[in-house]
């Protein structure tokens, strides 16, 4: 049911490939070709692929050598951030030709709510569309759009139409659209929440919606009420155009599996000290500290503390990181090391997640 629910009109607009693309755009002579950004080297791991590698399976955060079998022809290219920052930033300025509430998720997606935008225009998919061209006219890349009633079905829904293309879930659509959705495509649904919904009879949105609430709670814990309400079409969440960091990171991979605790200490240090650095320059502190441990098998483990107390210099940071490092015993030899900071100063209260306001289902999108 999709009353007591606040209608709004957001679009989400993502980029197709963005890294490839503007490294194609570029180099005319990558048009056309499988390219991978990053990813090259022994231990590389891939940022980005072009639609073309994409048919062979290539995909981001994929390792580098493993993408090269699938596609020999697989051409690498350096990444250049700078150059994709500078692009994101002349996008972001036509959005802010329509809305002021634009929430950026990274340098090639963002949320739009243009319920009242500055054009006037009562149609959020004419709106879309409108968007997609200038990207296309003034910056030369294609955009994809989702365009619906909350952040969760238009996220779900620029996905659908991809490259080049937009989708609009109506109101009235919304939970028909949901039901029939398969459970792998739910933001927010990892491949493992995936597999675990699958050995309980979970393989679409209308077989997640037959669960209860307690279900749900007893079998992905705070996670379950998240997707008893997202399946019902409930998402209150509003784009928020100043949106507060939660955590802030820095991770290595090594050229060279480590196996032993002794030679990760070295490695810890100087990914504390970018860590530290990243909380100063972000004028921010922590109280949660996340070891990140992804071994030469590719699985990955997390330990993580809360201490009583803000943190962000880099000695506190290191010696939380250290106890996470020998609270237990490895399980394999470690291709990757991360930490992260959570709990930060910057977090407010969090709004009841459900708030009762009329609607009315014939809404013009």
């Amino acid at each position: 049911m999709l009353t007591d629910l606040p209608i709004r009109k957001i679009i989400h607009v993502d980029m197709d490939a963005f890294y490839a693309s503007v490294e194609q755009m570029d180099n005319p002579e990558l048009k056309g070709k499988p390219i991978a950004v990053g990813g090259s080297g022994k231990r590389g791991v891939i940022s980005a692929a072009s639609y073309e590698a994409r048919k062979f399976g290539v995909k981001s955060a994929m390792a580098g050598n493993l993408a090269i079998k699938l596609c020999p022809e697989l051409i690498f290219v350096r990444p250049h951030f700078e150059r994709y920052a500078e692009i994101s930033k002349k996008i972001r300025k036509i959005f802010l030709d329509y809305t002021d509430l634009v929430e950026p998720l990274s340098l090639d997606e963002a949320y739009l709510d243009v319920t009242h935008n500055k054009k006037g225009n009562p149609s959020a998919s004419l709106i879309a569309k409108e968007i997609r061209e200038r990207i296309f006219n003034e910056v030369g890349l294609t955009a994809s759009a989702g365009i619906s009633i909350n952040k969760f079905v238009a996220k779900v829904a620029s996905d659908y139409n991809k490259p080049n293309g937009q989708k609009t879930v109506n109101p009235e659509e919304v939970i028909d659209f949901l039901e029939q959705l398969d459970i792998r495509k739910f933001y927010g649904v990892g491949k493992v929440t995936a597999e675990k919904m699958y050995q309980l009879g979970i393989f679409t949105g209308k077989d997640l919606k037959l669960k209860s609430i307690d279900y749900l709670d007893a079998h992905f814990g705070k996670s379950g009420r998240y997707y008893y309400y997202v399946v019902r079409g409930i998402h209150t969440s509003e784009v928020k155009p100043n949106r507060i960091r939660k955590s802030l990171a820095a991770e290595r991979t090594f050229s060279e599996n480590l196996s032993s605790e002794i030679f990760m200490l070295e490695k810890l240090e100087h990914i504390a000290q970018e860590v530290s650095n990243r909380l100063a320059k972000s004028k921010v502190s922590g109280k949660t500290v996340t070891l990140k441990i992804k071994y030469s098998d590719f699985t990955l483990q997390t330990r993580s503390k809360t201490l009583h107390y803000f943190i962000s210099d880099k000695s506190l940071i290191l010696e939380t990181a250290k106890d996470l490092l020998y609270q237990e015993k490895l399980s394999n030899s470690v291709r990757l090391l991360g930490i992260s900071i959570s709990n930060l100063n910057t977090e407010t209260k969090k709004t009841p997640e459900q708030k009762s306001v009329s609607v009315q289902l014939k809404f013009e999108f």
